[in-house]
């Protein structure tokens, strides 16, 4: 199989490093990729990720058997629409169906139609409602920019004020805003591959919004994430399948815009249960860095199937025993504007995912964008598994790059647990 992986961050160096190693894969290509997925695939060049016809001819020209689509904005702009129009299987879902992600507010409407457990919100999209609506919420405030944002258009205060100047920020960027009630309850995200109708959960994983140690600081696209949930019940992933994502993927089927890729929910588990914090429409960067590097069972058959409706087929998925971990490294400046092209060190070694890199003409790698590396860790058990990450992350260098030091630090010392039910 002929493996096309649209994309250029570390989600897709995962994506291909798992691909790498499918004995079902006969060829990888990364477009536009980054310095670290060279060594896995070809680089075809590709000047816009988000333009169909750019696409499908890179697809027809390099013979692709299948297209992986990273990122959500090539989703939501129709790029597998373009494909699969093409005859080309595309593992992604439809623009349509991508609006789960593209549109909270429209989320948030299936998500009500189909009965899912998710926050109360209410929409803003004049600034003169702004105070009356604001009045509606108690502290903490949620407030959420209503298109894609790169996980960095939420805010989460107690300030009335700084959640007032949040909004007001995003309506004048010409977006509608979302706020919502606050969730009790540790979070989790749970990937989901959906064929249209069949459902195929992963492992559930746990990722850090914040920029900073002990959650300090503003919202980011993540830096850090591990897997599995050692504090989970059993069942969890069963009781969250088939009350939260099940019910979308039929409503989504019932209005004509079935969803086929990953479906990705993002998850409150509080003490009412677990509920829906939002739903993306592709892997999340950083889970993908730790879920992939745990499963077993070919990952190229696996999206395959998706993209072809034969996952009902499929035997079960296998995974490794243990625990994964991934620690973002970024850029100075970020989640704002960033330095870029310094120099890396160690950024070929092991467990070393590239983001924001490119290689300069003198060989070099250099810094590209705000995050720069993910560094994934594995071991027998979580503690383990931090362990490994944050060794391998010794050895890397980046001139004012920075890190959080206690990614799955409280999971693993057994400090989380399910709120009891109400």
């Amino acid at each position: 199989m002929r493996v096309l992986v649209i994309g250029s961050g570390a989600r897709e160096h995962a994506l291909l490093l798992a691909l790498a190693g499918d004995p079902e894969v006969t060829a990888l290509a990364a477009a536009p990729g980054n310095a670290g997925t060279a060594a896995l695939a070809e680089h075809p060049g590709l000047a816009d990720p988000t333009s169909g016809g750019q696409v499908v001819a890179l697809a027809r020209e390099w013979r692709a058997d299948l297209v992986v689509v990273g990122p959500e904005a090539p989703l939501v702009a129709g790029v597998g629409d373009a494909l699969r129009d093409a005859g080309v299987p595309c593992f992604g879902p439809s623009a349509a169906a991508a609006r789960i992600e593209g549109s909270k507010a429209f989320a948030k409407d299936v998500m009500t139609t189909a009965r899912v457990p998710t926050a109360r919100s209410e929409v803003v999209d004049n600034p003169g409602d702004l105070d009356a609506a604001l009045a509606r919420f108690d502290p903490p405030y949620v407030v959420k920019d209503d298109g894609l944002a790169a996980g960095k258009g939420v805010l989460v205060t107690e300030d009335l004020d700084a959640a007032r100047r949040h909004a007001a920020a995003v309506l004048e960027g010409g977006h509608p805003v979302l706020l919502e009630s606050f969730l009790d309850g540790p979070e989790a995200s749970l990937f989901c591959v959906v064929d249209g109708t069949t459902v195929v959960p992963l492992l559930p994983a746990q990722d850090f919004k914040r920029l900073g140690d002990d959650d300090a600081g503003p919202n980011t696209g993540g830096m850090g994430a591990y897997a599995p949930l050692p504090w989970a019940p059993a069942g969890l992933v069963d009781d969250i399948v088939e009350r939260l994502v099940t019910p979308v993927v039929t409503e989504l089927a019932a209005r004509g815009t079935p969803f086929s890729g990953l479906l990705y929910a993002g998850l409150a588990l509080t003490s009412a249960g677990p509920q829906v914090i939002e739903f993306n429409c592709r892997f999340g960067d950083p889970e993908t860095q730790v879920v992939l590097a745990l499963l077993r069972s070919s990952t190229a058959r696996l999206l395959s199937a998706a993209a072809t409706g034969q996952l009902a087929g499929e035997p079960p998925l296998t995974w490794a025993e243990g625990a994964a971990v991934t620690i973002v490294v970024a850029a100075e400046g970020y989640p704002g504007s960033v330095r870029t092209g310094d120099v890396l060190q160690g950024a070929d070694g092991p467990g070393v995912l590239h983001a924001g890199t490119r290689r300069r003409d003198d060989g070099a790698v250099v810094s590209s964008g705000g995050r720069v590396l993910s560094v994934v860790g594995t071991g027998e058990d979580l503690d383990a598994a931090r362990r490994d990450a944050y060794e391998r992350l010794a050895a890397v260098r980046l001139p004012g790059g920075h890190h959080r030091t206690d990614i799955a630090r409280e999971a693993a010392a057994g400090h989380i647990a399910m709120p009891v039910r109400a």
